[in-house]
Protein backbone atom coordinates (compact mmCIF):
# COMPACT_ATOMS: atom_id res chain seq x y z
CA UNK A 1 0.00 0.00 0.00
CA UNK A 2 1.03 3.51 -0.76
CA UNK A 3 -0.79 6.52 0.60
CA UNK A 4 0.58 8.30 -2.82
CA UNK A 5 -0.64 5.76 -5.10
CA UNK A 6 -2.82 7.05 -7.82
CA UNK A 7 -4.16 4.45 -10.95
CA UNK A 8 -1.69 1.89 -9.81
CA UNK A 9 1.47 4.54 -9.81
CA UNK A 10 3.59 5.76 -6.87
CA UNK A 11 5.56 9.43 -7.80
CA UNK A 12 8.71 9.26 -5.67
CA UNK A 13 10.99 12.32 -4.46
CA UNK A 14 14.18 12.02 -3.77
CA UNK A 15 14.60 13.09 0.17
CA UNK A 16 17.02 16.31 0.42
CA UNK A 17 18.02 15.47 4.06
CA UNK A 18 16.02 18.50 5.50
CA UNK A 19 13.72 17.94 8.38
CA UNK A 20 10.82 20.14 9.28
CA UNK A 21 10.74 21.73 12.13
CA UNK A 22 8.17 23.29 14.05
CA UNK A 23 8.92 25.50 16.98
CA UNK A 24 7.12 25.74 20.42
CA UNK A 25 4.07 28.77 20.23
CA UNK A 26 1.92 27.92 23.08
CA UNK A 27 4.09 28.16 26.21
CA UNK A 28 2.04 25.49 27.80
CA UNK A 29 3.03 23.01 25.48
CA UNK A 30 6.26 22.73 27.07
CA UNK A 31 9.92 22.02 26.28
CA UNK A 32 9.64 19.20 24.53
CA UNK A 33 10.88 15.53 24.83
CA UNK A 34 14.95 15.05 23.98
CA UNK A 35 14.91 12.35 21.69
CA UNK A 36 18.21 10.86 19.96
CA UNK A 37 18.12 9.19 17.23
CA UNK A 38 20.43 6.30 16.02
CA UNK A 39 21.77 4.36 13.44
CA UNK A 40 25.36 2.09 13.31
CA UNK A 41 26.45 0.55 10.19
CA UNK A 42 29.22 -2.66 10.90
CA UNK A 43 31.22 -5.29 9.64
CA UNK A 44 28.26 -7.95 9.59
CA UNK A 45 25.53 -9.17 11.51
CA UNK A 46 27.25 -10.92 14.70
CA UNK A 47 25.71 -8.73 17.59
CA UNK A 48 29.08 -10.06 19.15
CA UNK A 49 31.72 -10.31 17.57
CA UNK A 50 30.90 -7.51 14.54
CA UNK A 51 32.07 -4.13 15.26
CA UNK A 52 30.62 -0.61 14.53
CA UNK A 53 32.40 1.33 10.76
CA UNK A 54 29.98 4.37 11.23
CA UNK A 55 27.80 5.91 13.65
CA UNK A 56 25.33 9.04 13.60
CA UNK A 57 23.05 10.80 16.47
CA UNK A 58 20.97 13.29 15.87
CA UNK A 59 19.26 14.82 19.43
CA UNK A 60 15.94 16.59 18.93
CA UNK A 61 13.25 17.93 20.94
CA UNK A 62 9.39 16.34 20.08
CA UNK A 63 6.31 17.80 20.52
CA UNK A 64 4.79 14.98 22.55
CA UNK A 65 1.11 16.42 21.49
CA UNK A 66 1.43 16.19 17.90
CA UNK A 67 4.62 14.40 17.35
CA UNK A 68 6.52 17.18 15.39
CA UNK A 69 10.16 18.30 15.82
CA UNK A 70 10.40 21.30 17.71
CA UNK A 71 14.23 21.90 17.38
CA UNK A 72 17.78 19.68 16.93
CA UNK A 73 20.25 20.04 19.79
CA UNK A 74 22.84 18.35 18.70
CA UNK A 75 24.14 15.43 16.35
CA UNK A 76 27.07 13.82 15.69
CA UNK A 77 28.50 11.37 12.59
CA UNK A 78 32.12 9.34 12.28
CA UNK A 79 33.37 6.30 10.63
CA UNK A 80 35.02 3.79 12.65
CA UNK A 81 38.06 1.30 12.04
CA UNK A 82 36.82 -1.51 14.21
CA UNK A 83 39.99 -3.35 13.83
CA UNK A 84 38.58 -6.26 12.16
CA UNK A 85 37.73 -6.69 8.14
CA UNK A 86 34.30 -5.05 7.22
CA UNK A 87 32.77 -8.54 5.61
CA UNK A 88 32.24 -8.34 1.50
CA UNK A 89 28.69 -8.81 2.23
CA UNK A 90 28.17 -5.47 4.58
CA UNK A 91 30.30 -3.47 2.46
CA UNK A 92 28.01 -4.27 -0.60
CA UNK A 93 25.41 -3.26 1.27
CA UNK A 94 26.56 0.53 3.06
CA UNK A 95 29.44 1.13 0.76
CA UNK A 96 31.94 1.40 3.41
CA UNK A 97 35.52 -0.13 2.89
CA UNK A 98 38.19 -1.08 5.28
CA UNK A 99 40.32 1.57 3.09
CA UNK A 100 37.19 4.43 4.27
CA UNK A 101 37.69 3.43 8.14
CA UNK A 102 41.27 3.17 8.14
CA UNK A 103 42.72 5.34 11.23
CA UNK A 104 39.06 6.91 11.77
CA UNK A 105 38.08 6.97 15.46
CA UNK A 106 34.71 7.46 17.59
CA UNK A 107 34.54 10.06 19.54
CA UNK A 108 32.96 8.22 22.52
CA UNK A 109 32.77 11.61 24.42
CA UNK A 110 30.56 12.98 21.70
CA UNK A 111 28.38 10.15 21.45
CA UNK A 112 27.77 9.83 25.37
CA UNK A 113 27.45 13.81 25.95
CA UNK A 114 24.22 13.08 23.38
CA UNK A 115 23.15 9.91 24.85
CA UNK A 116 23.12 10.53 28.43
CA UNK A 117 21.06 14.34 27.55
CA UNK A 118 18.49 12.19 25.83
CA UNK A 119 15.32 10.90 27.48
CA UNK A 120 14.84 8.33 24.86
CA UNK A 121 16.68 6.33 21.86
CA UNK A 122 14.96 5.49 19.19
CA UNK A 123 16.52 3.51 16.14
CA UNK A 124 14.94 1.36 13.30
CA UNK A 125 15.38 -2.33 14.35
CA UNK A 126 17.13 -0.99 18.18
CA UNK A 127 18.23 -4.27 19.23
CA UNK A 128 20.50 -4.74 16.37
CA UNK A 129 21.94 -0.96 17.05
CA UNK A 130 21.37 -1.06 20.91
CA UNK A 131 23.15 -4.55 20.88
CA UNK A 132 26.54 -2.87 19.61
CA UNK A 133 26.13 0.05 21.66
CA UNK A 134 25.83 -1.20 24.62
CA UNK A 135 29.02 -2.94 24.08
CA UNK A 136 30.94 0.28 23.34
CA UNK A 137 29.01 2.83 25.94
CA UNK A 138 28.22 1.51 29.27
CA UNK A 139 25.52 4.34 29.69
CA UNK A 140 23.50 3.04 26.65
CA UNK A 141 22.14 0.10 28.94
CA UNK A 142 20.74 2.77 31.57
CA UNK A 143 18.71 4.35 28.77
CA UNK A 144 15.36 3.84 27.73
CA UNK A 145 15.18 2.47 24.01
CA UNK A 146 12.50 2.76 21.35
CA UNK A 147 11.88 0.95 18.29
CA UNK A 148 10.28 2.24 15.02
CA UNK A 149 9.87 -1.13 13.61
CA UNK A 150 8.01 -2.89 17.19
CA UNK A 151 6.61 0.12 18.46
CA UNK A 152 4.30 1.56 15.61
CA UNK A 153 1.78 -0.81 14.56
CA UNK A 154 2.41 -0.60 10.90
CA UNK A 155 0.53 -2.96 10.06
CA UNK A 156 -2.59 -1.42 11.36
CA UNK A 157 -1.55 1.68 9.03
CA UNK A 158 -2.27 -0.55 5.97
CA UNK A 159 1.90 -1.32 5.78
CA UNK A 160 3.07 -5.23 5.39
CA UNK A 161 6.88 -4.40 5.64
CA UNK A 162 8.36 -2.69 7.57
CA UNK A 163 11.90 -2.01 6.70
CA UNK A 164 12.81 1.69 6.16
CA UNK A 165 13.47 1.79 3.06
CA UNK A 166 10.43 0.16 1.73
CA UNK A 167 8.25 2.15 4.31
CA UNK A 168 9.69 5.77 2.54
CA UNK A 169 8.95 4.54 -0.66
CA UNK A 170 5.24 3.94 0.24
CA UNK A 171 5.34 7.29 1.74
CA UNK A 172 6.16 8.81 -2.07
CA UNK A 173 10.05 9.17 -1.00
CA UNK A 174 13.64 7.35 -0.98
CA UNK A 175 17.14 8.61 0.02
CA UNK A 176 20.48 7.36 -0.25
CA UNK A 177 20.19 4.53 2.21
CA UNK A 178 22.57 2.32 4.17
CA UNK A 179 24.65 5.55 5.60
CA UNK A 180 24.39 6.13 9.01
CA UNK A 181 22.76 9.59 8.83
CA UNK A 182 21.19 9.68 5.97
CA UNK A 183 19.16 6.61 7.55
CA UNK A 184 18.73 8.55 10.65
CA UNK A 185 17.02 11.95 9.17
CA UNK A 186 15.26 9.95 6.88
CA UNK A 187 13.60 8.15 9.80
CA UNK A 188 13.05 11.16 11.49
CA UNK A 189 11.04 12.46 8.38
CA UNK A 190 9.33 9.24 7.75
CA UNK A 191 8.43 9.06 11.42
CA UNK A 192 6.95 12.95 11.00
CA UNK A 193 5.41 12.89 7.57
CA UNK A 194 3.52 15.23 6.80
CA UNK A 195 0.55 13.04 5.33
CA UNK A 196 -0.32 12.43 8.82
CA UNK A 197 -2.14 15.35 9.73
CA UNK A 198 -2.91 13.90 13.39
CA UNK A 199 -1.24 10.36 15.23
CA UNK A 200 2.23 10.84 13.35
CA UNK A 201 4.05 7.56 14.13
CA UNK A 202 6.46 9.32 15.85
CA UNK A 203 3.57 9.89 18.68
CA UNK A 204 2.31 6.43 18.17
CA UNK A 205 5.89 5.49 18.89
CA UNK A 206 6.83 7.60 22.10
CA UNK A 207 3.65 6.22 23.62
CA UNK A 208 4.46 3.31 23.27
CA UNK A 209 8.17 3.60 24.41
CA UNK A 210 6.69 4.25 28.05
CA UNK A 211 3.53 1.49 28.12
CA UNK A 212 4.41 -2.24 30.03
CA UNK A 213 5.45 -5.69 28.38
CA UNK A 214 6.27 -8.89 29.21
CA UNK A 215 8.92 -11.11 27.08
CA UNK A 216 7.38 -14.98 26.54
CA UNK A 217 10.14 -17.32 26.08
CA UNK A 218 9.46 -20.60 24.81
CA UNK A 219 11.63 -22.58 26.35
CA UNK A 220 13.24 -25.79 25.23
CA UNK A 221 10.58 -25.59 22.00
CA UNK A 222 12.26 -28.50 19.99
CA UNK A 223 13.44 -27.60 16.53
CA UNK A 224 10.74 -29.14 14.86
CA UNK A 225 8.03 -26.41 16.22
CA UNK A 226 10.20 -23.23 14.84
CA UNK A 227 8.05 -22.82 11.75
CA UNK A 228 4.62 -22.82 14.27
CA UNK A 229 6.84 -20.09 16.74
CA UNK A 230 7.72 -17.99 13.75
CA UNK A 231 4.03 -17.90 12.29
CA UNK A 232 2.67 -16.90 15.84
CA UNK A 233 5.44 -13.74 15.73
CA UNK A 234 8.15 -15.22 17.77
CA UNK A 235 11.80 -13.78 17.14
CA UNK A 236 14.92 -15.98 17.70
CA UNK A 237 17.55 -14.88 20.71
CA UNK A 238 20.64 -16.00 19.49
CA UNK A 239 22.72 -15.22 22.25
CA UNK A 240 20.29 -16.92 25.05
CA UNK A 241 19.14 -19.37 21.86
CA UNK A 242 15.33 -19.58 22.69
CA UNK A 243 12.77 -18.29 21.02
CA UNK A 244 10.88 -15.08 22.47
CA UNK A 245 8.05 -13.13 21.69
CA UNK A 246 6.49 -9.39 22.95
CA UNK A 247 3.14 -9.55 24.64
CA UNK A 248 1.43 -6.13 25.71
CA UNK A 249 -0.41 -5.91 29.00
CA UNK A 250 -3.34 -5.38 27.33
Amino acid sequence: KSIFQENGNITLEKFSGELKIVPVIDLFSGNGKAVCFLDVETTGKNRQDDGIVEIALKSVTVNEQTGEIQSVKDQYESLNDPGIPISDEASAVNGITNDMVSGKKINWGAVEKIVNASELIVSHNASFDRAFLDRALPISNQKLWACSINDIDWFSRGFTNFKQELLCVWHGFYYESHRAMSDVDALIYLLTHNSYSENKPLSELLENSVATYFKIFALKSPFETKDKLKSRNYNWDSQNRCWWKKISVD
